[in-house]
């Protein structure tokens, strides 16, 4: 990239767009600043910058046909072999395509990153090849990770494996569906409002979010930083478990992680078959039985969710566990929460902040950030429906309220996270259904935008505001009807992923959800 100071004439440009008039002295001046300036940038441009190491060779890879892609869960596939004696020896594995691969495509789900190869692996994907897993691609996602379906993809859509007609959910569909599919055995996903628990609940596989900051988020593009997760999926609990083992931990790299230590023990997948007899459940009233949104477009709970939900608890109640009701009128507030900070921090980190953001003190993808602002600059109707929605809405916040709803949405998340805490001080749980409906039938490819966007996340009743709590959340299948999955969510406190996986475990055990 050539680094050129800008001349007298665009600074002149620059400042008429900001409302700025400058007399002929002070354009002087302004200019010589910007000449001294861009020198030190020509500088900076010669130095070796400080980047994550990557290690394992690796071919390019390449587009999967429709044939051995059936359900679309696949956005590249290669295969990049880890350390062959590693804890994860021979387990197959899908990067969600919001993470960086060293050398694999990646296009976040859009067509803006259409073109761009990361020069660097994220962090999770280093950890998983030293503990001996094989990378078999890259799992499609909705563009920007944004929504549940896909609306502006080069992609075709992701299906559900159990049923084809209907959505995997999002925006970790990808991942989702090739579980679910038996293509891997793990799967890396990402999550702020949801985006792990409601395709493991929808596809019927496991998803962790994990403790806020207990998995490095290094080199995974940035929603906002506040809310953002990057976590495990599996076809098993036991096997989700020992891949946290890997993943977890501090990353020099990723300030979130700076101060969160896992607790002394951590063999999550020795917490899996302990059982739950002894342990404390609160099945949360407000996760059920929950009535329409309009303003917000959810369409509310669906009774056999409920049910099979509550059938799951009675059965951890036989096997030993106390399972009471518990009440936190706020969580239902907490959608009013995430969606008050949502728009304008995503404005602000994935769009204007080119999925880097700033004033933040760790690693700074920088090929990421200059590729994804280039495009935008040159083809911005290239964002999708949801994306334009955002950065509308986010930009008009930004002009006009200066960031109040931001800064009251994220004052009041201490609030929202001490209403879970004072049940969970007294509970070792809380259990709800994970989405308050089963999966729904992928809208037409003619559909209006409006359609399209009231898709775009009308599942997230239960769970973003553990993306904004940061409270571990997991979701596991406890039941089926007409060939879709029904997911349980277990959530606990800070750090206790053991308990979660516990619970969670003890689900899985019950027997075979596809049967009940």
């Amino acid at each position: 990239m050539e680094t050129v100071a800008p001349e007298r004439e665009e600074i002149r440009a620059l400042a008429d767009r900001l409302g700025i008039r400058l007399e002929e002295d002070e354009l002087d001046a302004y200019c010589s600043m910007m000449d001294g300036s861009y020198r030190i940038f020509r500088w900076m441009d010669a130095q070796e910058e400080v980047v994550p190491p990557v290690g394992y060779p690796r071919s390019a890879g390449y587009r999967p046909s429709r044939e051995e892609n059936p359900f679309n869960a696949w956005y590249w596939r290669t295969e990049i072999r880890g350390n062959p004696e590693g804890s994860l020896a021979g387990m197959r594995v899908g990067i969600k395509d919001t993470a960086c691969v060293a050398g694999i495509p990646m296009i976040n789900g859009g067509r803006l990153l259409e073109g761009f190869i990361p020069e660097t692996d994220a962090t999770v994907v280093t950890r998983l090849l030293d503990a001996g897993a094989i990378i078999l691609g890259k799992t499609t996602v909705n563009d920007g990770a944004g929504d549940s379906i896909e609306t502006n993809s080069p992609l075709a859509t992701v299906r559900n494996p159990h049923k084809p007609t209907h959505a995997p959910g999002g925006s970790s569909n990808g991942s989702a569906a090739a579980l679910a599919a038996g293509d891997i055995d793990l799967a890396i996903g990402g999550d702020q409002g949801g985006s792990i628990r409601i395709p493991a609940s929808w596809s019927g596989v496991v998803g962790l979010k994990p403790t806020y900051g207990l998995v490095p988020y290094t080199g995974v593009a940035t929603v906002d930083m506040t809310i953002d997760h990057v976590g495990p999926m599996a076809t098993r609990v036991g096997d989700l478990a020992a891949m946290l083992e890997v993943i977890a931990g501090p990353d020099p790299f990723d300030p979130r992680t700076r101060g969160v230590q896992p607790p002394g023990d951590t063999n999550y997948a020795g917490a899996v078959g302990r059982g739950v007899e002894g342990l404390r459940i609160g099945l949360l009233r407000e996760g059920f039985g929950q009535e329409p949104w309009e303003d917000i477009g959810l369409p509310g709970s669906e009774a056999v969710v409920d049910d099979r939900v509550r059938a799951a608890a009675e059965e951890l109640r036989q096997s030993g566990a106390t399972v009471s009701e518990v009440s936190i009128p706020m969580h239902l507030d907490g959608l009013r929460i995430f969606y008050g900070f949502y728009a304008e921090g995503a404005a602000q980190f994935m769009i204007n902040g080119n999925f880097v953001g700033s004033n933040w003190l760790g690693y700074y993808n920088r090929p990421l950030a200059e590729f994804h602002g280039a495009a935008l600059r040159d083809r911005p109707g290239d964002l999708s429906p949801a994306f334009k929605g955002v950065l509308l809405l986010g930009e008009h916040l930004r002009r006009t309220s200066f960031g109040r709803y931001y800064a009251i949405g994220q004052n009041l998340r201490p609030r929202l996270r001490d209403a879970y805490d004072r049940v969970l001080a007294e509970q070792d749980a809380i259990v709800l259904p994970t989405t308050p409906f089963r999966a729904t039938p992928i809208p037409p490819d003619d559909c209006t935008v409006a359609d399209r966007m009231a898709f775009a996340m009308q599942m997230i009743g239960n769970t973003c505001q553990f993306g904004v709590t940061g409270h571990p959340a997991i979701s596991v299948p406890c039941g089926m009807e007409d060939s879709l999955p029904i997911g349980l969510q277990v959530v606990g406190r800070h750090l206790d992923e053991h308990t979660v996986l516990r619970i969670a475990g003890a689900v899985e055990g019950i027997g075979d959800w596809r049967r009940r």
